[in-house]
């Protein structure tokens, strides 16, 4: 039987979990003395494919080398997209996509046509690295002053968390995670940055130079651009920006209160603001945050990052579309408007879908991991703290108030799911499992009924 394309899609990322378990879980990829069970490892594989973040061990010394290397191999090209990157390989080779494989590769990179898929993964590959470069040798310039290490580790280090940033999969080798650079502007910008453009999606990055960046009215500057890399944009800026100034007013004598500057605080509301898009960074502890900043994060891990792109969420774009068919319902239009274009019904349609099943999910799982791990109900805010933990894995962040390690077999294996279905997305696991499109041969009447 011939798989549908996101049949494939969906597969070959749960292959390519297997396949990281197993080679986590040989001796050779573990420290010395370490024994990690193969549910510890099946979870980091499955946090490093699905580009997430959330570890329920210590990247850095329960993994050898060679196990990390193995970890930063599968952050790449799960970042990237398995089909990206088989597809490389493939012209690598020499050899031509057939008709099928283009279908495949056009539905894994959501595109609307086939033509021009090759170059186009070209480019995405050339420009990855590109960024990926530079943010590397930033990073390598200036933790080469602040490290005390061996010149080879701070390279080492320095490519492990520029691809892991890029990526958007928040995986460090520091086991504070970014907590030690929480003063240090070049890293926190340089990180930060990396985070974005990978958020921002592939297509979007290959559109932006279309700006007319000198023209003063915003319409002229976006006048060139696609419509998915305006409402990309447009979207991003505005979660940072509110995420940012909310954040510091709530943490100002919280968790930012022991920075020495106010300079220094929006910097690190900046960071925290960039980080649920979703990489899993942090340079503060999430556990010293309030209920309020926990529950700003939750939503903006729900949203995420944009499609196309290395990060999860139900897209900025889906919540564009959500918002916009709100103010055209409001109105009283019956089309739905975009920057002077017609959104197709079709996408509404679409976006409320994912909506409604990434909600459910997250509800289902939280209510499940509050049965399977009732240990952890004597933890303050026990509720907030196991949905702040499956909308993070769901939304492929890896932000964690601490109870990552803690959680039961069970409760591990709850968010193993939850960070598989957030990388592949709810749609796209639910049109593999339908076999075949069920068509109408006839149409009921209609009948109209009361909501709200």
């Amino acid at each position: 039987m011939k798989l549908k394309p996101p049949q494939f899609v969906a597969l070959s990322f749960l292959l390519a979990i297997l396949v990281a378990s197993i080679l986590l879980y040989l001796p050779i990829s573990q420290a010395n003395g370490r024994s990690l069970s193969y549910l510890d490892c099946l979870f980091t594989a499955t946090t490093a494919t699905c580009v997430t973040g959330l570890t329920v061990v210590d990247i850095g010394s329960d993994f050898s080398k060679f196990g990390q290397l193995v970890i930063l191999f599968f952050i790449q090209i799960g970042g990237l997209g398995i089909m990206t990157f088989s597809t490389v390989f493939a012209i690598l080779l020499g050899r031509k996509l057939t008709i099928r494989q283009n279908v495949i590769v056009q539905s894994a990179l959501d595109q609307t046509k086939i033509e021009g898929l090759t170059d186009l993964i070209f480019h995405i590959v050339v420009m990855t690295l590109f960024i990926e470069a530079i943010g590397i040798g930033i990073l390598y310039l200036r933790w080469r002053e602040l490290l005390e290490f061996r010149q080879d580790l701070v390279l080492y280090y320095a490519v492990f968390h520029g691809i892991s940033a890029f990526c958007n999969a928040g995986l460090s080798l520091f086991s504070d995670n970014l907590y030690q650079f929480r003063f240090d502007p070049i890293t926190i910008l340089t990180v930060s940055s990396l985070i974005i453009l990978g958020g921002l999606g592939f297509v979007v990055l290959l559109d932006v130079p279309k700006m007319k960046f000198w023209r003063k009215d915003r319409a002229l500057i976006l006048a060139r651009l696609n419509l998915q890399t305006k409402v990309a944009i447009t979207i991003t800026f505005y979660l940072l920006l509110i995420g940012t100034v909310l954040i510091y007013l709530l943490e100002y004598k919280g968790a930012l209160f022991g920075l020495p500057s106010s300079g220094g605080k929006l910097m690190n509301a900046f960071f925290l603001a960039v980080t649920p898009r979703t990489a899993g960074f942090s340079t503060l502890f999430i556990r010293e945050l309030s209920a309020t900043t926990l529950f700003l994060l939750i939503a903006l891990m729900f949203i995420g990052a944009s499609p196309g792109g290395t990060g999860g969420g139900i897209k900025t774009t889906t919540f564009g579309i959500l918002l916009s068919s709100i103010r055209s319902m409001l109105r009283g239009k019956d089309e739905l408007t975009l920057f002077e274009r017609t959104v197709p019904k079709t996408i509404f349609h679409k976006s409320a879908i994912i909506f409604v099943l990434s909600l459910t999910w997250i509800v289902v799982a939280t209510f499940l991991l509050m049965i399977s791990d009732r240990n952890l109900a004597t933890a303050n805010n026990f509720f907030m703290q196991l949905l702040f933990e499956t909308t993070s894995a769901f939304g492929t962040v890896g932000l964690s108030t601490g109870i990552t390690p803690f959680l039961s077999p069970l409760g591990k294996l709850i968010i193993i799911v939850t960070m598989y279905l957030g990388r592949i997305g709810p749609l796209t696991l639910a049109m593999a499992i339908v076999l075949r499109p069920v068509m109408a041969e006839y149409k009921y009447s209609e009948e109209k009924i009361m909501v709200g």
